[in-house]
């Protein structure tokens, strides 16, 4: 999987979907790109988290579960894991399921909930 190394990446994935997690926040955004070369995903971990070998934890925490997951990723999109505290002592697993669900959640066609939504109100 490609990594995203540039600034302006991170800040038009920022502009795109997302969905927070306890131990994370997952940005996503389309690009226009070669799809061949399948989704790239970014990491960063702020100050506020902890000094440096806390954040350095977090990011290998966060490489893990996209190499896990790999397969996962849409082709078609590109992603920022943004670590937060919490993903130091979270259990693996769990940071394994918030990404799964993560993942299914980001890509629910936004028209498609807004309609669940209405529906729901309705009854």
């Amino acid at each position: 999987m490609r990594q995203l190394k540039k600034r302006a990446q991170f800040l038009k994935a920022a502009r795109g979907r997302k969905i927070v997690r306890r131990g994370f926040v997952l940005q996503a955004v389309a690009h226009n790109e070669d799809c061949e070369l399948g989704p790239a995903i970014g990491y960063t971990v702020t100050k506020r988290v902890g000094n440096a070998p806390q954040r350095n934890r977090v990011k290998r925490r966060l490489r893990a579960l996209a190499r896990e997951f790999a397969e996962k990723f849409d082709p078609n999109f590109n992603y920022v894991l943004i670590g937060r505290q919490e993903a130091l002592h979270e259990p693996f697993s769990e940071l394994k399921k918030s990404l799964i669900r993560a993942l299914e959640k980001i890509h629910v066609d936004r028209s498609a909930a807004s309609h669940a939504k209405d529906r729901k109100s309705k009854s």
